[in-house]
């Protein structure tokens, strides 16, 4: 077991609210740059890691039962991927045709659904052999994909996430993703855990911790300390899965040579004190 805690905080969105966020008539460069309203800061603990292909593009990862489902992406080398999370053994794999550049991925019952970027199609796979058996459209690019209980759920880069029925394939709601600046573009690698949606902000090395029935970012997660480990030819964070039987989130990224199952750890909260003042607090 290789354990790590994450200390690091989004500071890149701490920039943004210098330039953006006037409280009070008081600029706020003039202020502690997490004192603007921003919400919880998770960073994270390390619990285990995973061998992982540092050949593989990765575009969307799901996990089930000790097998992970990975996409790929790159035209002319996309994939659709099964391995073993724990030796990393491949168990079965597709090339998509070379016109199609893969995106995320999902594994809704005994269905593996993976989108493509710009050709604004997705596939539909049996889950235990990777055989295809549908092909639909959608209106948008694809890059995200995971489901809550009864409809699939997309991201397209921008500020919203599409609600598709998994029957008709069809969307049947939008919801705009917002923050306390206002709207949250660059949703990309999506995860559905206990309730709510986690999102990688592209290209950031931050995850948006979304409430799926109003669209409010709750919380962030910053994984800038997981990424620095993965210096040089590595890309960004892209991969976002869930095991329930260890409760971790399982992350990677393109090129990177592992996955890391980890627990988030509250870095940051705002709290109300005696006569209504607003503070925030950094945890260690």
């Amino acid at each position: 077991m290789n354990e790590r805690r994450g200390y690091g905080f989004i500071y890149s969105l701490a920039a943004a609210s210098i330039v953006l966020v006037m409280a009070g008539g008081i600029c706020a460069a003039d202020r502690n740059p997490f004192d603007t309203g921003f919400l919880p800061i998770y960073g994270f603990e390390v619990i285990k890691t995973y061998p992982h292909n540092p050949k593989a593009f990765t575009q969307g990862l799901v996990y089930r039962d000790g097998v992970v489902y990975e996409g790929t992406g790159r035209r002319g080398r996309s994939t659709l991927t099964s391995f073993d999370l724990f030796s990393g053994k491949v168990l079965q794999e597709i090339k998509m045709d070379r016109q199609y550049f893969g995106e995320g991925v999902t594994l809704f019952g005994d269905k593996v659904y993976q989108l493509t970027w710009t050709s604004k199609v997705g596939f539909v796979y049996q889950a235990e052999d990777l055989r295809q058996i549908k092909r639909f459209s959608i209106p948008f690019s694809g890059w995200g994909i995971t489901h809550d209980e009864t409809q699939l759920i997309l991201s397209d880069g921008s500020m919203t996430l599409h609600y598709l029925d998994p029957i008709t394939l069809k969307v049947v709601k939008d919801l705009p993703v917002r923050g306390p600046l206002g709207g949250v573009t660059g949703l990309n690698e999506l995860e559905y855990i206990n309730g709510e949606i986690l999102a990688n902000v592209f290209p950031t090395n931050q995850i948006a911790r979304i409430d799926p029935v109003s669209g409010n970012v709750t919380s962030w997660v910053d994984l800038t300390q997981l990424r620095e480990t993965h210096p040089g030819n590595t890309g960004t964070l892209n991969g976002i899965a869930y095991d329930p039987e260890t409760d971790t989130i399982l992350i990677t990224g393109k090129n990177w040579a592992e996955i890391y199952g980890i627990r988030l750890v509250l870095r940051y909260e705002r709290s109300v004190q005696p006569g209504g003042t607003e503070r925030g607090r950094f945890f260690k």
